[in-house]
């Protein structure tokens, strides 16, 4: 299906529409595409509520770890819930267009969701941090009262500044064409399609970006060196395989999602290409959330315990 491209003389009415070209450019795999993803949106849910639920049922796993785990469960669900959804929508009807006020409500919990990501990424390395280099002290420093400051503050930290960016970046005049290449409302293909210059909106971007994905992943390299460091004086190379393993999880998460969101906001605006978007948006978006629960399950012992008592009660 062609869509017809709108030429727009700025915002003059909240009733503007964009069209989301998504997958359009593959029309001969529309249904395939739709098969794919509502399958892979149904092993999300699946994933992280297992997750979620056995975190709270099994006494074993009522640790800062795995609240912190539940937490980033649920915040992987909708997450995805902001995209995924859409996507079938379009890929099932084949109308792709969507109203101004609607791009913006997507692109600011998609904004508040990756920042709430980035800050329980952090927490959840502080904690591995506090558990391995202070472990006399864990159950003061990550009392109950401090875990769920901490899991608020992820949560609440960027709403202000969230929703001030989505704000200024719908106050901009979008003069030209009304077609979004991408799947879903986010930032670059937005300022593609704005008039006039548009540098100090890339710039309030880049700021943003430094503040919840730079200074997060900072804290998080800082916990690892000191974790590394003390794991590498440990005496025993079979203790250091099992102190480390209670990490890898964490750290192969923190890459997969830093990694393809660093390279999304922080790259010029000249250097941006619809392709290289949305499969960099594709990875940190969908197919992270989905590989998640298999991540920290299939590496960890005490959550896999508890799945194999959850199906054996059933």
């Amino acid at each position: 299906m062609k869509y017809k491209e709108r030429k727009t003389e700025g915002n003059d009415s909240a009733a503007m529409r964009f069209v989301l070209l998504g997958f359009s450019d593959l029309p001969q795999l529309q249904g395939v595409l739709f098969v794919v993803f509502s399958i892979m949106y149904v092993i999300i849910l699946i994933g992280n509520s297992l997750i979620i639920i056995i975190t709270r049922l099994d006494i074993a796993l009522q640790k800062p770890m795995y609240f912190f785990l539940a937490n980033f469960s649920f915040l992987e669900i909708c997450y995805v819930s902001v995209t995924l959804p859409r996507i079938l929508v379009d890929l099932w009807t084949q109308d792709r267009s969507i109203s101004m006020l609607d791009c913006a409500t997507q692109m600011c919990f998609i904004l508040l969701l990756g920042a709430t990501e980035c800050f329980l990424l952090a927490v959840m390395a502080y904690d591995r941090y506090v558990a391995i280099c202070n472990p006399l002290h864990y159950p003061l420093i990550m009392n109950p009262k401090m875990c769920i400051q901490l899991a608020v503050g992820s949560w609440v930290s960027g709403i202000p500044v969230q929703i001030a960016q989505t704000c200024q970046i719908f106050s901009l005049h979008f003069c030209g064409c009304n077609q979004i290449n991408h799947f879903f409302c986010d930032i670059p293909p937005i300022l593609k399609l704005a008039c006039g210059d548009t540098s100090a909106h890339e710039a309030s971007v880049y700021v943003v970006a430094m503040l919840f994905v730079a200074v997060p992943f900072v804290l998080i390299l800082a916990s690892y060196s000191k974790i590394i460091s003390t794991i590498l004086r440990l005496p025993a190379a079979r203790g250091r395989a099992k102190v480390f393993s209670t990490c890898s999880s964490h750290l192969l998460v923190v890459l997969l999602f830093f990694g393809s969101g660093t390279i999304t906001y922080l790259r010029p605006k000249s250097s941006h290409s619809a392709g290289t978007d949305r499969l960099l948006s594709l990875f940190y978006t969908i197919v992270t959330p989905m590989f998640n629960p298999m991540i920290y399950s299939l590496r960890n012992k005490d959550v896999i315990a508890a799945l194999r008592k959850l199906v054996l009660k059933k």
